[in-house]
């Protein structure tokens, strides 16, 4: 069985000690940078020898991603003709790269024993300063712990997420390119904004900011309200980012749409809990 000594620096980030007064000033640490734009890394968060346990993962189940090639807007919706053309709802971007599903990472999986320690959702749900009753580990079997491949020439468009919160690490890079690129806290609960997110998709936006993520990083990040992207990836060498997702509803699931986009499959549970959303933002 992994323990999580195998896997994350327990010096630097004592997850495994709530309570610590070290674990006190890195949570303060990090409320501090999501309150200033939506993110906060934490670099090295996995040892070197648990990146090669991971990379040795994704490599081990990269066969079984799906690969998806399309064209798609911000909110993985269909177009709407009653809208005018300049309208984000249809601006369509091309989508090319693949996602390897949560049901290939078992109860042996080290990505999966990081997202399912005890220590590790109260941490982020902390850092994130949500109260217990709205966060919960994300009700989808097809999403809650998953591996984003993108191989050489392939990125991610400009996008908001399903999900309210999305925790994501770093386990392998390309040879080059792939910089996540963002724009904070863009778009509201109560407000789309899409003003200020045709400004982004047109280039114009000087709100744009832009990291380059290492292997072992932890990025925690809001975004279902920050518009963001991955830029394309050169050379043969994949990108691997696994994702660990958080919601403030329990029960919540994929849509059928999107999860039928990204998984290529849905399941009985995504038609169960189609709509079962805490907002009424286009998803």
């Amino acid at each position: 069985m992994v323990q999580l000594s195998d896997l994350v620096d327990l010096g630097r980030y004592p997850i495994d000690r709530p309570g610590s007064s070290a674990c006190a000033r890195l949570i303060a640490d990090l409320q501090r940078d999501l309150a200033a734009d939506g993110c906060a890394v934490l670099p090295g968060f996995v040892h070197q020898d648990g990146v090669a346990r991971l990379v040795a993962e994704a490599d081990a189940v990269a066969g079984q991603g799906h690969r998806s090639f399309s064209r798609t807007n911000p909110y993985f919706s269909q177009d709407d003709s009653t809208l005018p053309e300049t309208h984000p709802v249809r601006q369509f971007f091309g989508r090319s790269n693949a996602f390897v599903p949560a049901d290939n990472f078992g109860p042996d999986s080290p990505l999966r024993a990081i997202y399912e320690h005890p220590g590790f959702m109260p941490f982020v749900r902390e850092a994130l300063g949500e109260p217990e009753d709205r966060f919960f580990r994300y009700d989808d079997p097809l999403a809650d712990v998953i591996i984003n491949m993108v191989e050489a020439g392939q990125g991610f468009p400009w996008h908001f997420d399903t999900n309210n919160y999305t925790v994501t690490l770093a386990i392998q890079n390309g040879e080059s390119g792939g910089a996540f690129e963002y724009v904070p806290m863009l778009r509201t609960p109560a407000d789309e904004n899409f003003e200020g997110v045709a400004r982004v998709l047109a280039g114009g936006s000087p709100l744009l900011r832009r990291l380059v993520l290492r292997p072992g990083d932890l990025q925690i990040f809001r975004g279902r309200y920050s518009l963001h992207r991955v830029a394309p990836v050169e050379g043969a060498r994949r990108r691997y980012v696994g994702i660990f997702s958080f919601v403030e509803q329990e029960g919540m699931c994929g849509g059928v749409e999107r999860t039928r986009q990204l998984y290529g499959r849905v399941l009985p549970r995504h038609y169960e809990r189609e709509g079962l959303r805490a907002d009424a933002l286009r998803d």
